[in-house]
């Protein structure tokens, strides 16, 4: 009876080691890559948008259709801000470059979307600020593996994520190119 209790250990064990751990680590190196994949395409879109002063419908429209090749769905989020032109008029300074004088207005999501939706581009200018972050809304299978084996669990955890910010570096141009 002893015998037989420990060669059924034995074969559950070995078959823990063989199929579970082997597909953790394949499900974890998917994971890896669906990050390196959203943080290179939200550097890119941001670095974009920095250096051209404008964000596009295509742009946003690729940059969605290269998240969504990763196989997850996403929660993006957007947040602008724009550089207020007029800060003050008891401000007595000439420059409203320096540090400390520069008032901004933030613009989120929807903000940004509704004004996509309606001119087709959002136009920057120098000085403005764009963050994007992009969260995974679906779960993963190494998620659903770590939650099983681990007994950890919350709808709020998150695997794969991508976030990048900048200034912009050059107005935006009303003309298409």
């Amino acid at each position: 009876m002893g015998d037989s209790l420990i060669t059924v250990v034995a074969i559950f064990l070995a078959a823990i080691l063989m199929f579970v751990f082997p597909l953790m680590s394949l499900a974890e190196r998917t994971d890896d890559v669906s990050q390196l994949a959203v943080q290179t395409a939200t550097t890119e879109l941001v670095d974009r948008v920095r250096t051209t002063g404008k964000l596009t419908l295509t742009d946003y429209d690729a940059f969605v259709s290269e998240l969504a090749s990763t196989g997850n769905t996403f929660d993006i989020e957007i947040l602008i801000q724009e550089l207020d032109e007029n800060p003050g008029v008891k401000t007595t300074q000439a420059e409203a470059t320096k540090i400390g004088e520069n008032l901004y207005y933030n613009k989120y999501t929807t903000q940004v979307l509704d004004e996509l939706d309606t001119k087709g581009r959002k136009i920057l200018k120098e000085g403005d600020i764009i963050t994007v972050t992009v969260k995974n809304t679906n779960q993963t299978i190494s998620q659903m593996l770590r939650n099983f084996f681990y007994m950890i669990s919350g709808n709020d955890s998150y695997q794969i994520v991508g976030q990048h910010s900048g200034v912009v570096s050059v107005n935006g141009s009303t003309s298409e190119r």
